[in-house]
């Protein structure tokens, strides 16, 4: 008797279920990131205060991750995901709060203090995503689901910025962070309504020394290891977005809607590039493209501080937002099929940490670098440090330059 062919990731309603969680989250983080960065830069000028706002993400994020993945693992793969949303919700009701003056003090005091509240629920989102994600797809849809996932990531990416912008122009920024707690709630809601069988809780070992198994899987796999590594350099170096409300300020000259514009840029091409992996995943040498998407991302960087015209540069920061998505749809699908089931909330936030803290320190880096370098050279010098990583990793770990993903199913 014939087994029926199990429904492809975009019919398979639980899926829908996580995307409907991941999307909206990303959504309402994206708007109150570019609200944040708008409003710091106006108060101060100072374009180290933008990179200040990522190092008051990153602080936080990085003390609690490890042990937000150990509590998915063994715990609950649905209930902190849960968590992270309702933190995320009171945490837009402060900066609305703080944007109506509803709440006495120093304005930027209070949006630091928010910021770093939102370190502490980003420990539980990618591990819970992660985790759900193995929960409800069959192993051999992994690659066209990352495909969809990437591209779901990125809508929200492009949609955030854009929309934050916009409101911000249109009708202040009460009512970005008021739209951004309403998306909140409907990630809460996704979750809440999602059925799913858990698998048995793992054995409770000491927090610590599960934390620890994680890392030395982590640490002793070259493919997984040079994957995350080349990603959070490049971004470390490379990320040129923090920086972006100086550009439109200082060098283009536009309001809070360029600055929208821009933002969205890098995710319109991801998205397109993550609909085409969607339908044409990448099979054959796998680790050959996705060093030279990095490479190229580090090109665009380039290309981007050299540009003077503000549409010249848009379309730059498109070119990037493409070639970190074939980057984006290959170290998740690597992630996902190498990582044992058991340990996959740690393994997530392990590669958080990498890649996720990698972004808020490479704005604190972006700021700094300006600082002392100037706007223009300091991109240039990230985008340059870029490349120069990816040669790095070619030579240091061939095992991930020879990848091909048949060899990990």
């Amino acid at each position: 008797m014939l087994q029926s062919m199990p429904p492809a990731p975009h019919r398979n309603f639980k899926f829908l279920q996580v995307l409907s969680f991941r999307f909206q989250l990303v959504l309402a983080y994206q708007m109150m990131a570019v609200v944040v960065g708008w409003h710091i830069y106006q108060i101060t000028g100072d374009p180290l205060a933008l990179g200040l706002v990522g190092l008051a993400e990153v602080v936080p994020y990085m003390c609690t991750a490890l042990f937000g993945g150990y509590l998915v693992d063994h715990y609950s793969r649905r209930w902190f995901g849960v968590l992270a949303a309702v933190m995320l919700l009171i945490n837009g009701l402060v900066l609305l709060g703080v944007s109506n003056g509803w709440v006495e003090g120093d304005p930027e005091l209070w949006i630091y203090v928010s910021i770093a509240f939102t370190g502490f629920a980003r420990a539980f989102i990618a591990p819970t995503y992660s985790a759900l994600f193995a929960l409800v797809l069959p192993r051999d849809q992994y690659a066209r689901a990352a495909g969809l996932g990437s591209s779901v990531l990125q809508i929200g990416m492009v949609t955030g910025p854009a929309i934050g912008g916009i409101l911000i122009g249109w009708a202040g920024t009460g009512a970005a962070y008021l739209t951004a707690v309403v998306l909140c709630f409907g990630a809460m809601l996704s979750l809440v309504l999602l059925k799913v069988k858990q698998p048995p809780r793992a054995e409770s070992a000491p927090v610590f020394t599960s934390i620890a198994q994680g890392l030395r899987f982590v640490y002793s796999n070259q493919i997984m290891l040079g994957a995350q590594c080349l990603d959070m350099f490049a971004v470390l170096f490379g990320g040129a977005v923090a920086l972006l409300p100086a550009f439109v300020n200082d060098i283009y000259h536009y309001g809070p809607e360029g600055l929208g514009i821009l933002r969205a840029a890098p995710a319109v091409g991801a998205v397109v590039m993550g609909l085409w992996l969607a339908r044409h995943p990448i099979n054959l040498h796998a680790g050959r493209w996705l060093l030279l998407a990095v490479g190229g991302f580090g090109l665009c960087m380039i290309a981007f501080a050299l540009s003077t015209h503000f549409w010249v540069a848009a379309f730059v920061l498109l070119l990037s937002g493409a070639f970190d998505g074939v980057s984006v749809v290959l170290r998740t699908t690597i992630m996902q099929l190498i990582t044992p089931d058991e340990m996959r909330g740690r393994v997530s936030s392990i590669n958080g940490i990498f890649i996720g803290s990698s972004n808020e320190l490479g704005a604190f880096e972006s700021g700094v670098a300006a600082r002392l370098m100037g706007l223009i050279p300091s991109v240039i010098f990230g985008g340059s440090m870029t490349m120069l990583v990816v040669a790095v990793t070619a030579w240091r770990a061939p095992k991930l330059r020879k990848l091909e993903l048949q060899q990990l199913h």
